[in-house]
């Protein structure tokens, strides 16, 4: 079976496929519901709770500082919980503020405690508590008055929706509030057009952003509240980008592009005077609509397109001197240069020296792993890409980056896949499946519809058909269908994954007939993996032109792509052609090739894959001693991380080289060497054949027991082998013995 990862090994700059654009506002530290948890962040420091209630509320804290925002009679709920005399203290305190002055709110502020005086309680700097403190503080900080004054009628409007009953109406846009502003900016969109329509739908598109946020509304029923938004005012910017990242939920690629690009004329004839440069909200939403732009083309492979809006954004970014953008274009920079299959080494590590320079954690990470990915296929060792991961992982500890963990873990399954390490893979995916982060937070909402998730999974899914475990498979396929529908972004992984397992499956029991349809749909997926399986399906049929054209064609596109794993597979698929008619010989260079290209990549799997097939051409050029030497090379690997076919074939050529070794021969009935041994290996490679239920090699497995059994003089297993030989065969229909099927 093919390995998982020359499908599954994903890019992480395109884990989410949206580049988060300033429109809505970069993350904002200053809103009312941020105050709330201050002001419960103060209750907790302020007065005295009994440990068990503490620790409820510590648990809370995180969920409630990095989840969406809540409506104020959720939040309330949410701390009553855990406690109720801290949830009644902290509605009083916003009690004070919301129906009192402006100074009420001003006095709070000044009262919180200085996390780096504050010593001996939560609020110390180096704690979540003090860092929490100390963000809001500093963003308070940096507001101008009327800033302030906007988020004192903010958390008026935010306090006073539970007696309303309804969500609270962010009318205005918080993205002014940027740690980076220290000026007030030009004026709000809605306040420059104060006509009742424009407020009206501008309030039903907050609104919407709100249930988007923390209903998480179905793409359906979203979809018709943007079209009933887009009729009343179709020249809205905000409505047509939500439109937008509502039609990539469902890969809708027309309406996905249609919808970006009206934004983004909406949003140039919007602007104040035209301009492109500033700090203001439009400058900034110009910018990422721009490199959204790019990473829409990115994904449908229109890479000359995505040059050219990535080009417009670098300038636009360069005009208002924004380096955060900068080292967002630099990275789907690099990501283009990977996706066109060019050399992007020297452009990843500017990036991630530059994202490190300017304190961009995020993006530092996101290039290391790039630079991961690209040593993996390029044959760095194992222990220097793992050790670049775990310094990753410390960065992604600290700064609780959970989302690059995932693809952190996700990235580590692979790369033990890919190195042939089946045991490692799979601990590193269960390690990511059981993570406390995947556990359902924020109220209901999970977090393991990721890609690193069903990357993880469709891991899993592979190592269990490989093992013959098709109940198993069957259940992470089902949960992955559930989790991913088929119209959602990563639906297409484990699309691939059951084509993969399916067609392994029915090529194992030899139902040809059943396998060659599945070759359109893979191809639909996955040109180069069609065109691999086509080209299988012809071998077995004994078609063996066509299928050498395929390979050949194959192999060039390999050399042109670099892909080296599927290289070394269409080696050996060119070599088991050449068994075909007898070309043994010829085999061998082709072999010695491959075997060479996975040791130089460190493909251990691929490596003892391909020294059963040097085994098995010595062994029919006549040289079984030679034969069984190169066998013990690959038996121990194959034993511990090969799949059920390779332990039953690799048993089977040890039977074989051994009887070869001790002189044995069909009509020949003196002693051959320790003969006792061969009946164990024969009956363990039938019991691995049996559990994927391969009957063309189970049939060759009883003739060669048969005639070995005659040898030994054992007339009653050998007759019962050939009884077992003789209803296969005649279930098969075909009276052939193939004796190349035996190993292949």
């Amino acid at each position: 079976m093919a390995s998982v990862h020359e499908s599954l090994y994903f890019n992480p700059m395109m884990t989410n496929g949206v580049v988060h654009a300033n429109v809505f506002g970069i993350k904002d530290w200053v809103t009312p519901y941020k105050i709330s948890v201050l002001a419960l962040l103060y209750e907790m420091t302020a007065s005295k709770i009994s440990l068990p209630k503490r620790r409820r509320l510590n648990k809370l804290i995180l969920p409630l500082q990095q989840g969406p925002d809540l409506p104020f009679e959720q939040f309330v709920w949410t701390v009553e919980e855990c406690c109720p005399q801290t949830a009644s203290a902290v509605t009083l305190r916003l009690d004070e503020m919301a129906n009192g002055e402006l100074r009420d709110m001003e006095h709070f502020f000044s009262t919180l405690p200085t996390p780096f005086t504050s010593f001996d309680t939560e609020a110390y700097k180096t704690s979540v508590v003090g860092l929490f403190m100390r963000h809001m503080l500093l963003a308070y900080n940096k507001l101008s008055f009327s800033q302030v004054y906007k988020l004192y009628k903010s958390l008026q409007q935010y306090y006073h929706s539970q007696e309303e009953g309804s969500l609270p109406a962010l009318t205005f846009e918080w993205s002014d509030m940027d740690l980076a502003s220290t000026e007030d900016t030009v004026g709000d969109r809605i306040d420059k057009d104060d006509s009742p329509l424009r407020q009206t739908v501008a309030h039903t598109v907050c609104q919407a952003c709100a249930i988007f946020k923390y209903l998480s509304l179905k793409p359906a029923a979203l979809q018709e509240e943007l079209n009933n938004m887009l009729k009343f005012n179709p020249d809205f910017a905000e409505a047509h980008y939500l439109n937008y990242l509502n039609s990539m939920r469902v890969q809708d690629i027309f309406l996905s592009a249609h919808s970006l690009l009206h934004y983004f004329d909406r949003l140039i004839l919007s602007g104040s005077e035209g301009k492109s440069n500033g700090d203001e909200g439009y400058g900034r939403s110009l910018r990422y609509a721009a490199l959204n732009l790019a990473s829409l083309h990115c994904r449908f492979g229109h890479y000359q397109q995505a040059n050219l809006a990535l080009q417009e954004a670098i300038r636009i970014a360069q005009e208002s001197n924004d380096h955060v953008c900068l080292q967002h274009c630099l990275s789907w920079l690099y990501t283009l240069e990977q996706m066109k299959g060019s050399d992007s080494t020297v452009l990843t590590e500017d990036s991630v020296k530059m994202a490190a320079h300017f304190c961009l954690p995020y993006l530092a990470s996101l290039g290391i792993q790039s630079l991961v990915q690209q040593g993996a296929t390029q044959g760095k060792t194992a222990h220097k890409l793992m050790d670049a991961l775990k310094d990753t992982d410390i960065l992604h500890w600290k700064h609780s980056l959970s989302e690059l963990i995932e693809i952190s873990l996700a990235q580590t399954t692979s790369i033990w896949r890919m190195y042939g390490k089946s045991t490692m893979s799979a601990q590193q995916a269960q390690l990511l499946l059981n993570m406390s982060s995947l556990e359902p937070v924020n109220f209901g909402v999970h977090q393991n519809n990721t890609e690193a998730f069903a990357v993880a999974l469709c891991h899993l899914a592979e190592l269990h058909a490989e093992q013959g475990l098709y109940r198993a498979v069957s259940e992470i396929l089902r949960h992955l269908k559930e989790q991913f529908p088929p119209h959602t972004q990563h639906a297409k992984l484990w699309m691939l994954c059951d084509l993969k397992i399916q067609f392994e499956r029915h090529m194992n029991e030899g139902k040809y007939h059943l396998a060659e349809p599945l070759i359109v749909a893979m191809s639909a997926l996955d040109k180069t993996q069609g065109l691999y399986r086509k080209a299988l399906v012809l071998k077995v049929l004994n078609r063996s032109t066509e299928a050498y054209s395929v390979l050949q064609r194959l192999q060039v596109l390999c050399d042109k792509t670099k892909c080296t794993e599927l290289a070394i597979r269409v080696m050996l698929s060119t070599a088991e052609l050449h068994w075909e008619s007898s070309g043994f010989s010829t085999a061998l260079p082709l072999l010695l090739q491959a075997l060479a290209l996975a040791r130089q990549h460190h493909l251990q799997s691929l490596a003892s894959e391909t020294i059963l097939h040097l085994a098995f051409t010595q062994l029919m050029l006549g040289v079984p001693e030679q034969a069984l030497s190169v066998l013990h090379e690959a038996i121990e690997p194959v034993l511990a991380h090969g799949s059920v076919m390779d332990k039953g074939r690799a048993l089977l050529l040890m039977a074989r080289c051994q009887m070869d070794v001790a002189g044995f021969k069909p009509n020949r009935r003196e002693q051959t060497g320790n003969a006792a041994e061969y009946p164990i290996y024969l009956n363990e490679a039938a019991a691995y054949f049996s559990k994927l239920n391969c009957k063309e090699r189970l049939r060759e497995i009883h003739y060669f027991q048969a005639l070995l059994y005659r040898t030994l003089g054992q007339n009653s297993q050998c007759n019962k082998s050939a009884m077992h030989f003789r209803l296969l065969d005649q279930e098969l229909q075909t009276h052939k013995i193939n004796v190349f099927q035996c190993y292949r």
